[in-house]
């Protein structure tokens, strides 16, 4: 598994990651839903790796994180 993700990028998952988690227990209902999706953005996010970049061939990395 080859990282294919920039630091900006998992930044940005990481806040978004946060905050649908929170949204999911504190609003409740059909907020879970964000609170799965907040969970896999920091799981991607930690792994430096997304899935779903890798069959396009997609990588926010710059050559200086390589």
């Amino acid at each position: 598994m080859v990282k294919n993700m920039g630091t900006a990028d998992r930044v940005i998952r990481a806040i978004l990651g946060v905050a649908g988690i929170v949204l999911g227990f504190v609003l409740g209902g059909l907020w879970w839903i964000a609170a799965g999706l907040g969970v896999i953005f920091l799981a991607t996010s930690t792994i430096s790796f997304c899935p779903l970049y890798a069959p396009f061939r997609i990588s926010t990395r710059g050559k200086s994180e390589a």
